[in-house]
């Protein structure tokens, strides 16, 4: 696994594009790419770009960790 260069939420912008989805969580871009076409993902498009809000993306991994209730 890729190690995250972010060391807090509050380090991320507010939109995150797939290259940041990926840097947080330590998988590849194409893995981000990947997870932001995803039913259940948080993403928002702006006319032919994918972003991710921050919170929302927050509540996602909250979600989707064990004990998380997801």
């Amino acid at each position: 696994m890729k190690e995250s260069i972010h060391k807090s939420y509050d380090d991320l912008p507010l939109f995150l594009n797939a290259r940041t989805v990926a840097q947080v969580l330590g998988v590849s871009v194409a893995s981000g790419y990947e997870l932001m076409h995803e039913a259940d993902f948080p993403t928002l498009r702006v006319g032919s770009r994918m972003v991710v809000p921050w919170e929302q993306f927050i509540q996602w991994v909250n979600a989707h960790t064990k004990g998380g209730g997801g």
